[in-house]
């Protein structure tokens, strides 16, 4: 007699969960697709695997498909009780072996637990929404960022300094890593299932919708430090120097626009921008990592908006450097 793909077991609350012994069940196919094949399912759920990340799913408010416990991963399900054995939690709890989870999983060590998410689709109204706690919006657009463990740490350092809205866009020929692929998840350790974050909409028509908005764009600089145009820069940008990251007025409805690893931003981008930026820099250092650098550009944005008076904060105009109109 075939031995069942799948069994009922009941646990502790009382709420119906499901064992799973084959490979071939499908709610294994749905978690391998997301998981090891880094894609959303046909109905636009993306898989997050750990204990850490599963729990910030959980919290997310984020739809939830189904979670997926490896018999290792059972000693992590009285952390994850609160949160999923209410009765009235409608997706399901699944059970499988070590053996089988190991061939859904994206990591080389896996904790044995997963959840299926749907992240929340945002509209450009949502991405320039003032939240009640702040009194303009910050946020930042990340144009040709490659690398997932850049946008993944770009988001988490975003969400950990107060911005309020993130956008991913192509940049030339460089696309800008899914947010939701589960590295980018793994390194923004599920933050970008919490913050706003716009996809899908091409960069000149997102630029031309915040001017529209009234908000600020920011450029990030590759070239030359402020105060220091080279001629070949000077040739390239008629507009002012970049400026230095306190020399911005960060409490104003802002975009902050960081660029491709190697190539930052296109000089396009850079020239319809409302001022650039570049962070001085001493010793033999070009330049910095693109995570790095939206790290610190966060940090003075956040120290501005929660510490600084208006008064404090120096402007184009207050040392003499001309302001683009």
């Amino acid at each position: 007699m075939a031995k069942p793909e799948q069994a009922s077991r009941t646990s502790r609350t009382g709420r119906e969960s499901t064992s799973i012994s084959s490979r071939d069940n499908r709610w294994l196919k749905l978690f391998r697709i997301a998981l090891r094949g880094g894609l959303p399912t046909a109905d636009g759920y993306v898989g997050v695997e750990g204990v850490r990340l599963v729990e910030e799913a959980l919290r997310s408010g984020n739809p939830i498909q189904a979670v997926l416990f490896g018999e290792s991963g059972e000693r992590h399900h009285e952390r994850l009780a609160p949160l999923i054995d209410g009765p009235e939690l409608a997706f399901p709890i699944l059970y499988t072996t070590d053996r089988l989870f190991e061939g859904i999983a994206d990591t080389d060590h896996p904790q044995g637990v997963a959840a299926l998410v749907k992240p929340r689709e945002t509209s450009f109204d949502e991405f320039v929404r003032t939240p009640d706690s702040v009194r303009a919006p910050l946020l930042v657009i990340l144009a040709g960022v490659q690398d997932p463990g850049n946008v993944g740490t770009i988001l988490r350092t975003a969400a950990a300094f107060g911005v309020t809205g993130a956008a991913t866009c192509a940049s030339g020929v460089s696309g800008t890593a899914n947010p939701y692929s589960p590295k980018v998840l793994r390194a923004s350790a599920g933050a970008a299932l919490h913050l706003p974050v716009l996809t899908g909409m091409s960069l000149p028509i997102l630029l031309a919708q915040l001017k529209v908005a009234g908000i600020r764009t920011l450029a990030s600089s590759i070239h030359e430090s402020p105060g220091r145009p080279s001629p070949s820069e000077v040739a390239r940008f008629s507009t002012s120097p970049p400026l230095a990251p306190w020399e911005i007025d960060w409490r104003q409805p802002v975009a902050l626009l960081v660029g491709n690893e190697g190539a930052g931003l296109p000089e396009e981008v850079e020239r319809s921008a409302d001022a650039r930026i570049h962070i001085p820099m001493s010793g033999e250092v070009e330049s910095l990592n693109a995570a790095a650098a939206a790290a610190i550009l966060f940090y003075e944005a956040a120290r501005q908006r929660n510490t600084l008076p208006a008064s404090r904060i120096s402007t184009p105009a207050a040392r003499g450097a001309p302001s683009k109109s």
